[in-house]
């Protein structure tokens, strides 16, 4: 007992220590823990871990705390604005990649074809772990429209991916040879409709829960994930998609009023770090690299065809419906990463008694290994060719967010000022709603008043509105220096909303399709437009220049627009009109005036 303590903490200890280097280097966090599974297993240090049950069990429990919290911080804007193409590509998608990859595997692996469709099934779904980690936490600002979807996408496909891989595990052991569409449809409204229904269900009771009860501070956060994983397990019990039960439950209770979601959300994100080293460990003890064999370059070979042609191919099928531009669709064809779920699904053919399980987790090991490589340490400079990378709009800061008990309207936010930032360079003062309630200096806390002006490493601590946040952290940013990229990316051109475009097109001598009438403002054109849900990177085409989002309040006030030329090199974080069709350009206008 004493050893095996010895033994996983010091895994969890070295994982997390190693992941300081991963940073520096660039290196994928997630294949960091995987490979210090793999020194520890049985081809390294030699310790033995060939239980699969075992190993399907924790790694199933860390991806619903996982995917729990993906959906806890994934917010109703993210699936206003990716819910349609985000599950296509989690649902049709994860079918079509199971096709191609099934039909690449019956040729590399001379396999029957239900081997072959659960080959492909197995590794079908992207790794919300893997995907998150980049997107969320690996210093990418993607433009924010290709990223929710990106999320929402990776946070709900692997419910599918699961329920393909039992469903063909079944008709192997059953040798049926029936309807395949027959049994899918069955059990997909089944396992879909259940975990939707019941995620939707225990996510508002989670909430109603957590703000009736009266418990000492620190059990509301156990309180939560225990809720959560109860849904999880009455979900699977009763025959439905546990894991797409406790992603829609965090969805839920992440965008409801709930006691204490502030150290919620801190208590989580190490709960899902401890959860994602657990399950890469565990599945890097649990393989064995000498027993890859001839598996070796087939399975690189199906790996490749999944990241340049299976992959690509589902991607442009699913979203030709919504139109959108060569840049978007590439980078969502690249950004499908492969990780801890997919090794996970190869477990399971063993645990439910397949003959030759051997081959899926080793093939699938290695294609996620491939993927982890190829995909995951080109992430950045893929986005930034294609255009993707939003320029940061402030320079840097450092701000401390407090959670105030009795759910108030107002937030308690702890600034450092900056050497230069706007309160020191420009000797600017924070607003009138939002006066310091204490300055600290130099470790002695004063009253306002008492400090005076505000000086260079002093800790301001003010209240405020959530709305107001983004504009407090301008104020005390650093001064950020404009950059090429950013005139490339939002125009040479700074337009106030108000403004009218009729007079911007004389001013610029601009050319349009139509005559613009007088009273239509640079503003109501954009909401329109953007149907009221802007995005900074938004741009709007209108004849031979693009209006671009550069600044948004709230999520639904465009605050700052620039201009930009056709003739000036155009990003491709660009809103085709053409993806969702508004009629041309004169409907476009009647619509602008009616709602006048």
């Amino acid at each position: 007992m004493f050893t095996a303590i010895l033994v996983g903490a010091g895994l969890i200890t070295l994982s997390i220590l190693t992941s300081a280097l991963a940073f520096r280097f660039g290196t994928p966090l997630l294949l960091v823990f995987l490979g210090i599974g793999l020194i520890a297993g049985e081809d390294g240090l030699g310790l033995q871990f060939d239980h699969a049950e075992t190993a399907f069990f924790l790694g199933s429990v860390a991806l619903a705390v996982i995917l729990f919290d993906s959906g806890f911080g994934t917010r109703v804007q993210t699936l206003r604005r990716a819910a349609a193409p985000a599950f296509v590509l989690a649902t049709v998608g994860v079918f079509l990649t199971t096709l191609f990859v099934g039909a690449a595997a019956r040729v590399l692996f001379d396999l029957p074809w239900l081997y072959a469709l659960l080959m492909g099934a197995i590794i079908s779904s992207t790794d919300a772990a893997a995907v998150f980690f980049l997107l969320r936490s690996g210093g990418v600002k993607i433009y924010k429209r290709v990223r929710s979807m990106l999320e929402v996408e990776s946070g709900s496909n692997d419910p599918m991916a699961i329920f393909l891989t039992i469903l063909f595990i079944e008709m192997i052991l059953a040798e049926t040879r029936g309807s395949v569409m027959t049994s899918f449809l069955h059990g997909f409204g089944m396992q879909m409709g259940l975990g939707l229904a019941l995620g939707v269900a225990g996510g508002y009771l989670i909430v109603e829960i957590v703000n009736r009860v009266r418990l000492e501070e620190a059990l509301y956060p156990i309180l939560v994930m225990s809720c959560g994983l109860c849904v999880f397990g009455v979900t699977a019990y009763l025959g439905g998609s546990g894991f797409l039960a406790i992603y829609v439950a965090g969805i839920v209770a992440g965008n409801r009023d709930m006691k204490g979601a502030s150290a919620l959300r801190r208590y989580q994100q190490g709960m899902t770090w401890l959860a994602q080293i657990i399950m890469f460990l565990v599945l890097g003890l649990y393989v064995t690299p000498s027993e890859f064999g001839t598996v070796l370059i087939p399975a690189l070979l199906l790996g490749v065809f999944l990241i340049v042609i299976g992959r690509p191919l589902a991607v442009v099928l699913c979203l030709l419906p919504f139109r959108y531009d060569r840049e978007t669709v590439t980078f969502t064809a690249w950004v499908g990463l492969r990780g801890a779920v997919s090794i996970l699904l190869g477990i399971l053919p063993a645990v439910m008694g397949v003959e030759g399980a051997e081959l899926f987790l080793n093939a699938a090991f290695i294609m996620v290994v491939t993927s982890l490589l190829v995909q995951g340490w080109t992430i950045k400079p893929a986005a930034a060719r294609l255009k993707l990378i939003v320029p940061a709009g402030i320079g840097p800061l450092e701000r401390i967010e407090l959670e105030l008990p009795g759910n108030p309207k107002h937030e308690l936010l702890i600034y450092r000022v900056l050497d230069d930032s706007p309160l020191i360079m420009g000797g600017a003062t924070p607003p009138r709603w939002a006066r310091p309630s204490l300055v600290v200096r130099n470790g002695r806390s004063m009253q306002p008043e008492q400090a005076g002006h505000l000086q260079a490493g002093d800790l301001v601590y003010l209240f405020t509105p959530p709305e107001y946040t983004t504009l407090l952290d301008r104020l005390f940013s650093q001064i950020k220096a404009p950059e090429q990229g950013d005139t490339e990316y939002f125009g040479q051109f700074m337009v106030n909303t108000d403004a009218r475009v009729a007079d911007l097109v004389s001013a610029y001598d601009l050319q349009l399709p139509i005559e613009i009438p007088p009273e239509l403002s640079v503003g109501d054109f954009l909401h329109t437009e953007l149907g009221g849900q802007p995005v900074i990177g938004d741009r709007v085409p209108l004849g031979s220049f693009d209006f671009v989002v550069r600044r948004v309040h709230q999520g639904k006030t465009v605050t700052e627009v620039g201009l930009a030329l056709h003739g000036e090199a155009r990003p491709s974080a660009y809103v085709r009109k053409a993806r969702q069709p508004r009629g041309d350009f004169r409907a476009r206008l009647r619509r602008i005036m009616n709602r006048q």
